[in-house]
């Protein structure tokens, strides 16, 4: 599976954003997917998660009812929905694919995105 991040950019406090994650090569609708953040100087962690039917999401408790993750299986396509957005949200953006169980745990990804940068201004 080949994963790219897109719609990163510099938005100000309190703005929204829509990151998108396109999946290309095996079936993508045989994988979990799943979205992380890594800012400068920090580790990477995880954001949110959602199966691969699409009927289950997980969030971290930090983004909790300001981030919504959501895929589309014809589209070969995940998204993160991303509100009231605060500059402690500033960090690149990762898109993952897994097939193990797990979603926090970065080792249980089988595939990365190169990530999108998100940079919220004060």
């Amino acid at each position: 599976v080949q994963l790219q991040a897109s719609g990163g950019g510099l938005v100000q406090a309190g703005g929204s954003l829509r990151l998108s994650c396109a999946a290309s090569g095996r079936t993508f609708s045989s994988y979990d997917m799943g979205w992380f953040r890594q800012a400068p100087g920090k580790e990477r962690e995880f954001v949110a998660g959602i199966r691969r039917s699409g009927i289950s999401t997980y969030s971290a408790d930090s983004v909790k009812g300001r981030f919504t993750i959501s895929r589309d299986n014809v589209k070969n396509t995940v998204y993160l929905q991303i509100n009231s957005l605060k500059p402690e949200d500033t960090a690149v953006y990762y898109c993952a694919a897994k097939l193990r169980v797990g979603f926090q745990d970065l080792s249980a990804y089988d595939y990365w995105g190169q990530g999108t940068l998100v940079t919220v201004s004060s």
